[in-house]
């Protein structure tokens, strides 16, 4: 008992003690260069006890142990600060927007901005997360000088192709290496939860991107993901909800029906008044009874008192004429089996829908000094605007790193996604399939029916699928009636009954660990492992389309794809004499990829809705196959960076690249980098000037290289002649699938960067301007051949091409107090492209499709008949044309050679075409990029973000078809309302040739210049609307933090044309596809 006594009163005194050595300190946190008190900013003391909070003065009371000397005060949007524990102190707290030394992601490692000498920019995660997009690239489209984001595909979860300071190839891949965590990503961006990531890095130089070689040459876009951050554990739940729309509504075409029927008519009635010389009253005749016929659109929906025409002699449809009409089907033996109504649908609002979008994000991050861990999960229900269109994602990630000892650091991050996706076919660009929503609901003339109604006028019910009974323009339902626009199809059942399903489950893993044997000198191993299986579930209906006959189809694939990357890294770091700053940094890397592929497919479905092709006929019909593949780099590489006193900056890299896609003599590739900068604000003569915060000039040179001519070519061996096998009781000889050249080497840029990077008035004022030239030669290209020597093309390296330009980035913070916060941004680029020298068998140019490639001229542009307008005699189009000043020679000797003579107007396109085809010069844009605006006050957010393009010309290929002549082939196509202002005999100076259903010409299907239109748009690609509520108003909820918002994204885009959207392709537009999304959603986030 005694014993227990004396440890109470040891305990007690002890307790005592430790309450005598605590002091209590005071202070006030404020703004500098405001000297405004800072509200809710945290004091931590350093060493133990418990920290506080200021008040709304911006004032502190604190009780820290006696042995604490040192306080952390920090505030969101402020820099924070370290400082001695003292009494009655005052923290001027700087905006974290003047912290020049802002670290950013680079090569293999990270750098300070300040001192970086390469061209990079950077995307936070508050910009990625306020975008409400699939992948995380698209957020780059206005956002990032020199970036262009094009999508030619709208279905949730396509990806947009990206591409940095132009087009550095003809034939060979474009697109920039994705980079995550410090390892190349071989999977679909759009499987990348967007919440995850901190940063975005975009790397467009040589010096900021050599180090990988050949995987580099179009750009690095380096991906962070979120980690642990030391502290109590952080949960944070995102959840938001919204609508998808049809951001662009389609061209401005007819959308009446008698107005199309009277522009029918008119096509019809100058057919046979000008090409069968026939009066004008015969001519009227024939054109009404033409008019619903095979030769005309097939289908009379119309209904007209006896004895009366459809359309009157004045060309207006007849007054007394009712939309509806009946008809009877026959069966084969020629017996009624019943009586149809047939009327026009609105296929638009058939086939198109508000899907629903939907995203919910948990995370907890939390840590200590030695160890820290993050983990989320997520889930993206994003529903299409057409039918049987959703993408839904569920990804979840866990990282973690941890000091294991002081000279051991190791760490892991898994992350895995599942993707389930309904895609129907043939949604994209220029897909001519009768499944194509889009090529319907935008081109079909408004005349015809979706459904079958009975003679009542109420839509059929078809007994085998409980649903509607659709026309498909096949004569089944209405006797006679045959549509003329793309006949034996209807999208809207289509996407109904086909289904196209895509399964995605992809592993993403990475573990590190770093070794300091001695001060300054790290040692990494990094290995890197992805694995991507998808699945392929297809069902083509046995009821509706192309496959009744067959009983329908079904359809299945597997494919998987695996990345093995290893990395070994060590870099040493050093200070000598206060001033100089030294690393080096060499590594090694192994990349090794493969793929395999198997599918199977069958006809005759015994059950509708199984894709599974044991559900089909075990006959000849029921086929599989399947394939592999393999691609593999070994890299070794280096970087050496100095800087003199935080004034003067080097940096040389390194690399020897390996490729397996070239034959052993041309595999080995070098690249390297040269770079420097000079910070001219640490000057003494600068000193004064005490606005200048950064004024730092650098210059860079480097090489990188491209292997990759895919989609040129379909498999990785480029060097060999590819076969394939068959056979089935014994093998025959292989076909060639590939040809293969045994010389082919690596296409190689050269990258030459020179800028000026400036801060001014503690960052209210900064920005970058840089002039950059990317000189490609030895460019990958699949080049055609005559098939007469066995095949179709064979791959070779074919000249050079630069491209080369200026691109701004600007950003202005007008405002910045304690509760207002006002930024504008601005970035441009000016582009320039040039082909400089192609193969010496092409003699210096070559006809590539619509595009001439020549020396001296833009890798886009075109080669085409020139329109000149229409003949105001006859309504005929007109096309500028050269006489031949030889043509008695060439009759004489067919091999001479035509000299042309002076230009003249005619209406044969054909001699056009033969005589005078003109080089358009660039069509590419020659500005763009982007603006925008983020204002904070009073808890309120507000944030604008536009993109731009100028100075380009593109193919409205979409706008073609909506203008044909009327021929036979093309009534049922619907009209451009421009088509209204055709020839006629009243209007002979018209700028559109006359509706004729036998005319010679079609603009439509004739390449002309009369298809060119300004590529110029804005668009308003981001507005985020929200409020943060009180910090102390949350807090008694137990809540670090909440705040409710609104977002839209894609919200508007003006263009030339309604309709049009040039950001689908550099210089051709072809609206027939999937259109971009429009979504609005609302959201929240609570952070506890």
């Amino acid at each position: 008992m005694k014993k227990l006594f004396l440890l109470l009163t040891a305990v007690l005194i002890s307790a005592a003690c430790a309450i005598a050595q605590t002091r209590t300190i005071h202070g006030t946190v404020v703004e500098a260069g405001t000297d405004e008190p800072l509200t809710g900013a945290t004091v931590m003391p350093i060493g133990g006890g418990q920290g506080t909070a200021t008040d709304l003065d911006g004032k502190f009371t604190l009780n820290i142990p006696a042995n604490v000397n040192k306080l952390k005060v920090s505030f969101v949007g402020y820099q924070e600060q370290t400082v001695n524990a003292a009494d009655n102190i005052t923290v001027a707290l700087h905006s974290a927007a003047t912290d020049l030394d802002e670290v950013i992601v680079v090569a293999y490692g990270t750098a300070k901005k300040s001192a970086y000498t390469g061209s990079a920019s950077v995307v936070k995660a508050d910009q990625i997360e306020g975008r409400l997009v699939t992948d995380a690239v698209s957020a780059l489209s206005g956002s990032v000088a020199g970036v262009q984001v094009l999508s030619t595909n709208g279905q949730p979860g396509s990806s947009p192709s990206v591409r940095i300071r132009g087009i550095g190839s003809i034939n060979g891949s474009a697109t920039p290496l994705y980079v995550v965590d410090g390892m190349p990503f071989d999977g679909d961006i759009a499987t990348l939860n967007t919440m995850d990531i901190e940063s975005m890095t975009v790397l467009k130089d040589a010096a900021a991107a050599a180090l990988y070689g050949a995987r580099g040459a179009n750009g690095v876009i380096l991906i962070t993901t979120k980690r642990g951050k030391e502290g109590d554990a952080v949960i944070s739940l995102d959840a938001r909800w919204g609508a998808n729309s049809r951001e662009i509504s389609g061209y401005n075409t007819i959308k009446d029906p008698a107005m199309y029927t009277e522009m029918a008519y008119q096509a019809l009635r100058n057919g046979y008044l000008y090409h069968m010389n026939q009066d004008p009253l015969t001519a009227h005749i024939n054109a009404n009874q033409a008019l619903y016929t095979a030769f005309g659109t097939g289908y009379q929906v119309w209904n007209v008192p006896a004895g009366q025409q459809i359309v009157g002699t004045n060309g207006k449809l007849n007054p007394s004429a009712t939309l509806g009409n009946t008809y009877t089907a026959y069966n084969a033996d020629g017996l009624p089996i019943g009586t149809h109504y047939v009327t026009p649908d609105d296929w638009a609002k058939e086939t198109y829908r508000n899907g629903l979008r939907q995203e919910y994000n948990l995370s907890i991050t939390g840590g200590t000094e030695r160890f820290n861990f993050y983990a989320s999960v997520g889930y993206l229900g994003d529903e299409g605007i057409i039918k049987n269109s959703n993408y839904n994602r569920l990804a979840a990630r866990v990282a973690a790193e941890y000091q294991a000892k002081k000279w051991l650091k190791i760490g892991a991050s898994i992350a895995y996604n599942h993707v389930d996706m309904n895609s129907p076919s043939g949604q994209d660009d220029g897909d001519q399939s009768v499944a194509n929503s889009f090529m319907y609901t935008d081109y079909i003339a408004p005349i015809y029916p979706i459904y079958v109604r009975n003679a009542k006028g109420e839509i059929m019910t078809d007994r085998q699928t409980g649903g509607p009974i659709y026309d498909f323009g096949d004569a089944l339902h209405f006797t006679g009636a045959t549509r003329n626009f793309m006949p034996n199809g209807n999208p809207t059942a289509t996407i109904m009954y086909d289904k196209d399903q895509l399964l995605m489950d992809v592993l993403d893993a990475k573990w590190f660990g770093v070794i300091t044997p001695i001060e300054n000198l790290n040692i990494t191993g990094n290995i890197g492992y992805f694995l991507d299986n998808t699945r392929n579930h297809s069902i083509t209906s046995k009821y509706y389309g192309s496959l009744v006959e067959q009983g329908g189809a079904a359809g299945q694939s597997y494919s998987r794809l695996r990345g093995l990357n290893l990395q070994a890294l060590a870099t040493y770091r050093r200070t000598f004499a206060e001033v100089h700053h030294a690393d080096i940094m060499i590594g090694a890397e192994s990349y090794d990829r493969n793929s395999e592929s198997l599918s199977a497919s069958g006809y005759g479905l015994y059950d509708p809705n199984n894709w599974a092709v044991s559900n089909t006929l075990n006959n000849a019909q029921r086929t599989g196959t399947g394939a592999a593949g393999g691609y593999a780099t070994r890299g070794y590489f280096g970087r050496i960076n100095y800087d003199y006193d935080s004034r003067y900056f080097a940096s040389f890299s390194y690399r020897r690249d390996g490729s397996s896609r070239f034959a052993p003599d041309h595999r080995w590739g070098n690249f390297f980098s040269v770079s420097a900068a000079w910070d001219a604000a640490k000057e003494k003569f600068l000193q004064p000037y005490t606005w200048i915060d950064l004024l730092k000039v650098k210059a860079s040179f480097g090489q990188q290289g491209n292997d990759n001519l895919y989609p040129g070519l379909t498999y990785d061996y480029y060097y060999t002649d590819v076969y394939g096998v068959s056979g089935s009781n014994s093998w025959s000889d292989g076909n060639l699938l590939q040809k293969g050249n045994p010389d082919l080497t690596w296409e190689t840029s050269n990258a030459w960067n020179a800028g000026v990077d400036f801060s001014f008035f503690q960052s209210r004022i900064s920005g970058t301007l840089e002039y950059f030239l990317r000189q490609t030669k030895d460019m990958l290209y699949n080049k055609p051949v005559a098939p007469s020597v066995g095949y179709s093309s064979i791959p070779m390296n074919v000249g050079s091409m630069r491209n080369s330009g200026i691109e701004f980035e600007i950003n202005v913070r007008p405002v910045v107090t304690k509760d207002i916060t006002w930024e504008i941004n601005l970035n441009g680029t000016w582009l320039k492209n040039k082909i400089l020298k192609l193969h010496p068998d092409l003699e210096g140019k070559m006809i590539s499709g619509m595009r001439i490639l020549k020396e001296g001229s833009s890798l886009y542009n075109y080669y085409m008949v020139d329109y000149a307008g229409v003949n105001p005699e006859n309504g005929a189009p007109l096309f500028w044309a050269r006489e031949i000043t030889n043509a008695a020679e060439i009759a004489q000797n067919p091999d001479a050679k035509p000299i042309y003579g002076p230009e003249y107007k005619t209406e044969n396109f054909d001699t056009a075409n033969d005589t005078n085809l003109k080089e358009t010069g660039n069509v590419l844009p020659t500005f763009y990029g982007g603006f925008g605006t983020t204002l904070q006050a009073y808890g309120f957010d507000l944030s604008v973000q536009f993109a731009y393009q100028l100075g380009g010309r593109t193919y409205d290929n979409g706008y073609l078809k909506l203008m044909h002549s009327g021929s036979t082939s093309n009534l049922g196509t619907n009209w451009h309302e421009d088509a209204l202002k055709a020839w006629t005999v009243n209007n002979p100076n018209a700028t559109y040739p006359k509706l004729d259903t036998q005319a010679t010409y079609d603009l439509s299907s004739q390449t002309t210049t009369f298809g060119l239109v300004s590529s110029n748009y804005l668009s308003l690609n981001n507005v985020t609307v929200g409020y943060t509520f009180p910090g102390r108003w949350v807090k008694k909820l137990g809540l670090q933090s909440l705040r409710v918002y609104a977002a839209g994204d894609n919200l508007a885009l003006i263009t030339n044309r309604k309709g049009l959207d040039p950001r689908r392709g550099f210089a051709f537009a072809e609206t027939a596809g999937y259109s971009a999304i429009r979504n609005i959603s609302g959201g929240l986030k609570v952070v506890f």
